[in-house]
C-alpha cells in the first residue's frame, strides 16, 4: 500500500495540516494564534474561533503545496485528543465533512502518541524499543515505545506539566506569554548554579512540578522584599538556575528509567523538547551513559500536523479506521 493521507491538528492554539504519501511527509502547514498573548495564556473559546477562521485556508494550502488532488486522498486523519474540547471539535468536524464528501475513511490519532512518532518523519529514526521523554505544556511522560502503535507510560507527572512550570514561573517574573522560550533565551547568558531550589520527591518514575512553582513564587517574594529590582537585575541567573533545576528533574527520571529497563535508545518529544538546555544536557548525559539520543527538529517539537500524518500512516497500514460518530476527547490515555 502507498497511502496518501491528509492530517489535521487542532488540539490547542495551532491550526495545522499536512499531507503524507507512502510514509513521506510532503508538507507541514501551521497557522499560530497571536490572540492569546495579551491574556497570558491560551483562552479556549478564542482558540476555537481562530481554528474556525484558519482551517479552510490551512487545509487548502496543504493540498496545493503537496501537489495532491482531493481525489488522490485515501484517508483523512485528525487529532481526537487530548486537548481543548472546542478546538478539537473544529478539526474533528472538518475531517468528518471532508471524509463524507470524498467517501474515504477517517483515522483518529492520539496527540501524545503522535509526538512520539514525530521521530519517524526524518532520519535518523530510533529502533525499538526506546524510551521517549514527552514534555509539553500539558503533559510530562516517560513512554516505553515497543512499536509504532504499542506504547506504555511508565512515568508521568502527578500534577502540573513541566511546560506549565516554565510558563507560570515566567509569568511570576513578569515575562510575557509564552514565557518558556524566554526563560530559555535568558538562561543562555546566566549562571545555572546561582540559586538553588527544593527537590520534589515522588515514587517510581513519576514527577511533580506544582511545588516548584510555589517555591519559586516565595523565593522571588523574599528576594524582592529586600531588593525590588531583584528580577530585573538578575533575570539571566534566575532563568538559568530554574531551567537547570527543571532539566535535572527530568533527566534524573530518564536515567532511572534507562537503568530499570536496560534501554539505551532515548528520545525526547513535545514543545519543551525545543528547550536548548534540555537538548544540551540530554546529549551530555547520553555521552556519559552510552545512550543513542534522538532529538526532533524544532518544527516537529511543537504541535503540528506532520506528526499526526505519520501516526495516521502506521494506523492506515493496520486498517485502523474510525466511524463517523467519533467524538473528540479532552482527556485521552496514551494506551
Amino acid at each position: 500500500m502507498r497511502p496518501v493521507i491528509l492530517a489535521i491538528e487542532s488540539s490547542c492554539d495551532e491550526t495545522s495540516a499536512s499531507v503524507i504519501r507512502n510514509g513521506k511527509v510532503l508538507n507541514n502547514i501551521i497557522a499560530s494564534q497571536a490572540v492569546h498573548q495579551k491574556y497570558g495564556g491560551v483562552v479556549p473559546e478564542l482558540a476555537s474561533r481562530a481554528h474556525q477562521q484558519n482551517i479552510v485556508a490551512v487545509v487548502n494550502e496543504a493540498m496545493e503545496t503537496s501537489g495532491i488532488s482531493k481525489t488522490e486522498l485515501d484517508a483523512i486523519a485528525f487529532t481526537r485528543g487530548p486537548g481543548l474540547m472546542g478546538a478539537l471539535l473544529v478539526g474533528v468536524s472538518f475531517a468528518k465533512g471532508m471524509a463524507m464528501a470524498l467517501n474515504i475513511p477517517m483515522i483518529e490519532v492520539n496527540h501524545m502518541q503522535a509526538h512520539v512518532l514525530a521521530h519517524f518523519i526524518d532520519d535518523p529514526k530510533p529502533s525499538f524499543p526506546f524510551l521517549c521523554l514527552t514534555v509539553s505544556g500539558g503533559h510530562t511522560q516517560i513512554v516505553l515505545v515497543k512499536s509504532h502503535l504499542d506504547m506504555e507510560v511508565i512515568g508521568q507527572t502527578q500534577d502540573d506539566a513541566v511546560g506549565e512550570a516554565f510558563d507560570k514561573a515566567a509569568k511570576i517574573m513578569g515575562l510575557p506569554y509564552p514565557g518558556g522560550p524566554l526563560i530559555d533565551k535568558y538562561a543562555q547568558s546566566g549562571n545555572p548554579k546561582a540559586y538553588k531550589f527544593s527537590e520534589t520527591v515522588m515514587p517510581g518514575l513519576d514527577f511533580s512540578f506544582s511545588g516548584i512553582k510555589t517555591a519559586f513564587l516565595y523565593f522571588l517574594r523574599d528576594e524582592k522584599a529586600s531588593n525590588p529590582n531583584f528580577v530585573e537585575e538578575h533575570v539571566n541567573d534566575i532563568c538559568a538556575s530554574l531551567q537547570q533545576h527543571l532539566v535535572n528533574m527530568l533527566l534524573t527520571r530518564v536515567r532511572q528509567a534507562s537503568e530499570q529497563t536496560g534501554i539505551k535508545n532515548i528520545a525526547i518529544a513535545g514543545g519543551v523538547s525545543a528547550n536548548s538546555g534540555l537538548r544540551k544536557e540530554l546529549k551530555a548525559l547520553g555521552d556519559k551513559q552510552g545512550w543513542n539520543i534522538f532529538i526532533p527538529s524544532f518544527e516537529y517539537c511543537t504541535d503540528n500536523a506532520a506528526m499526526i500524518a505519520v501516526a495516521a500512516h502506521y494506523k492506515y497500514l493496520k486498517s485502523d479506521f474510525c466511524s463517523l460518530d467519533v467524538t473528540p476527547l479532552a482527556r485521552m490515555p496514551l494506551s
